[in-house]
């Protein structure tokens, strides 16, 4: 079968989104793939559907046990044979996949790729017929790469063994990760490459200097209660503090990091799964097993470490297209820790210089004065106007000339011997006669008190932009003091100008905007559908978005399907979902239960299922003849259904003589005209 039926009939979308047709399409033609997809661009996809449409079994190699549980059991209640061969299973579980295996039975299996160190595996997929290599998070082959998993060299091997196309998915790869993935994955060859934009439209981006941080947290929180969402914290205690805080306002919080057990851990990550609303503190633990499509909003209460893991993070908001929210806090202090975990670290010097660079990006993007994502994209190579989905396309900050207040700035930290923090620098600027600045004789400093018109707090706003440009560095062998750097010299000199936001010399005040995701009437429809969603996905034990995802329930709240046809063209409900679950939403929407005839069900939402009422009606009609006078004849349901379905000229192979005469010349009128 061709994609599009398959797109609509199993997965339940009319349309492909951005840039993943093509990929399908050379990927089910059999070429070697290499694909570089923004986080939540539908990357799955990309290989799941292409397993449908060829015979035979195409073999999934992905990174976290959570993940591969999550997509198997997506796929299983959308009808597809899928399986995992994981350490998380039970004996019995994979002896029963192996089983399938052996037989033929299943379209998709996922392992880890620590399985491919087994000798045993070779010969088990050469056995089950595998027609095609899936690599999920590709990037981990890359040992220049955080997440470097040194099994995924093995994936080469397999690929070489089974004598099969390879198709290998990220959203992480800049030149270097490139280079290595087609080394180590494609041998050298160059695969057919597709690089996808990075944007995500759907994801609002906003940074607050921090203010009160926690108060800004629960605010943003608040505003967007019963939403979920996951708050990035910098430290394994600030998640656990953090989750009190927000239980505390009324909030459904739990934390996560890496000092838990594993057990705990999967526990929160199934609750995550599971529950609508439940807002998890984590520490960057908290990554790339989370496949949850309706995550509402992403807090970092801290900065995160370069733009790279700012991306990524983020990225797990609105995986399903619809609406998501960021917030990113940030201060001096996040800034200096930065800068000292990479000057502080065993990495060599050309990995610091590179490090520095992302975070510089990062910041940069932190103290824009225009649109962000116009920024952050520019980072990975694509150009865009503005967005109208940032804060600052939201409100456009007021800016003004700084380059005379950074000079005097850069003046009293050299006077002051590149030594000393933000704070003393300040005093030394507005002229505070401290008994540190006595001591020290840097009253006597010509830069003494030559920003006293400028109060402390505007200063302190006016540093931090310094440090977020770049222009001044706490140096570690100084104990933190801030020094100046190569970049600021052309200021000092007067060669560059400096332009700086007003409103981050200011008291930054929590934007707090209520975020609905339905209007008003239909809040009410929507709470009782997600209700219903809840109660199914804990009798089946699954993650809620499993039975269907938020974007779904919130079409369905807004066009009140009455029918299951009508249900049918509903965004992301597939044939098998709507058997299964069409009745019981459209209850919930009408007040009443669906009467259709099981084999009527399975033709709702199709073409042949208006022709088998119609072909329902004409026999009602002639039942007793046109005369309404003879004995009472019918077809059955399974009859019509095939009728309906194959749409005959000749309806030998359908019906006996007697019906034939009775329905036949009405039945092909009515097919003629179809």
């Amino acid at each position: 079968m061709s994609a599009a039926p398959l797109l609509r009939q199993v997965f339940g979308f009319d349309g492909f989104r951005p840039g993943q047709e093509e990929i399908v399409n050379a990927v089910a033609s059999g070429r070697d793939v290499l694909a570089i997809m923004p986080t939540g661009g539908g990357k799955s996809l990309c290989y799941q559907l292409p397993a449908l449409m060829r015979e035979g079994l195409t073999v999934v190699i992905s990174p976290l046990i959570a993940l591969m549980r999550d997509q198997v059991r997506a796929l299983t209640e959308a009808g597809v044979a899928a399986a995992a061969l994981t350490s998380g299973n039970s004996e019995e579980d994979n002896a029963q996949v192996i089983r399938a295996l052996n037989a033929r039975e299943l379209r998709l299996l996922y392992i880890a790729p620590e399985r491919l160190a087994s000798g045993a595996t070779v010969p088990l997929l050469k056995r089950a017929g595998v027609e095609a290599i899936a690599v999920d998070e590709a990037h981990c082959v890359s040992q220049w790469g955080h997440d470097f998993r040194p099994d995924y060299l093995r994936v080469g091997e397999l690929r070489r063994a089974l004598g099969v196309p390879l198709a290998a998915f990220t959203a992480t790869a800049d030149a270097e990760t490139r280079d290595e993935i087609m080394a180590r994955l494609f041998n050298g060859t160059e695969p057919q490459i597709f690089l996808r934009g990075f944007d995500r439209p759907n994801i609002h981006l906003a940074f607050q200097p921090k203010d009160t941080p926690r108060r800004q947290i629960l605010d943003f929180a608040s505003a967007r209660r019963g939403q979920s969402g996951i708050v990035y914290c910098g430290t394994r205690a600030k998640t656990e503090t953090l989750a009190q805080a927000l239980n505390e306002a009324g909030l459904s919080a739990i934390a996560y990091h890496g000092g838990m057990e594993p057990e705990a851990r999967r526990a929160v990550e199934t609750r995550f799964q599971r529950e609508d609303g439940l807002i998890v503190t984590a520490t960057v633990a908290f990554g790339m097993g989370i496949d949850k499509p309706d995550i509402r909003w992403v807090a970092h209460a801290d900065l995160p470490k370069s733009i790279e893991s700012y991306y990524q993070e983020i990225g797990r908001g609105g995986r399903d297209g619809a609406p998501a929210e960021t917030l990113t806090l940030y201060g001096p202090e996040d800034i200096r820790l930065r800068r000292g975990q990479i000057d502080e670290g065993q990495a060599p010097p050309e990995r610091k210089l590179a490090d520095h660079a992302r975070l510089n990006a990062l910041l940069g993007l932190a103290e824009a004065a225009t649109c962000r994502r116009a920024v952050l994209l520019g980072y990975f190579g694509e150009t865009a106007s503005a967005c109208g989905n940032c804060d600052i396309c939201a409100e456009p900050p007021d800016t003004f000339d700084g380059t005379e207040a950074v000079q005097k700035a850069l003046s009293a930290i050299l006077r002051t011997g590149q030594t000393y923090g933000a704070g003393h620098v300040i005093d030394v600027l507005i002229g505070n006669s401290t008994e540190r600045i006595s001591q020290r004789g840097h009253d006597r400093l010509p830069t003494f008190g030559v920003g006293r018109d400028i109060p402390r707090q505007q200063w302190q706003a006016i540093l931090r932009q310094m440090m977020g440009r770049d222009l001044i560095r706490p140096d570690p062998e100084r104990h933190g003091g801030l020094a100046i750097t190569l970049a600021a010299h052309s200021v000092l000199r007067g060669e560059e100008r400096i332009l700086l936001r007003r409103d981050l010399t200011a008291r930054a005040r929590p934007a707090v905007v209520v975020r609905a995701q339905v209007d008003d009437e239909d809040a009410p429809l929507l709470s009782a559908l997600k209700a219903k969603r809840r109660a199914l996905a804990e009798t089946a034990r699954v993650p809620a978005y499993v039975i269907f995802p938020d974007r779904t329930l919130i079409e369905m709240a807004q066009k009140r399907p009455q029918t299951l046809d009508e249900m049918a063209h509903i965004g992301g409900i597939g044939a098998k979902k709507l058997a299964r679950y069409g009745e019981e939403f459209l209850a919930v929407i009408s007040g009443a239960a669906s009467q259709m005839h099981p084999l009527r069900k399975a033709l709702a939402g199709r073409a042949s299922g208006a022709l088998f009422d119609r072909l329902a009606e004409i026999q009602s009609r002639l039942s007793r003849g046109e005369d309404g006078t003879e004995k009472p004849l019918s077809v059955s349901m399974s009859a019509l259904r095939r009728i309906a379905e194959d749409r005959p000229r000749d309806l030998a192979r359908y019906l006996d003589a007697a019906r034939i005469e009775r329905f036949g010349a009405a039945f092909l009128s009515e097919i003629a005209l179809d």
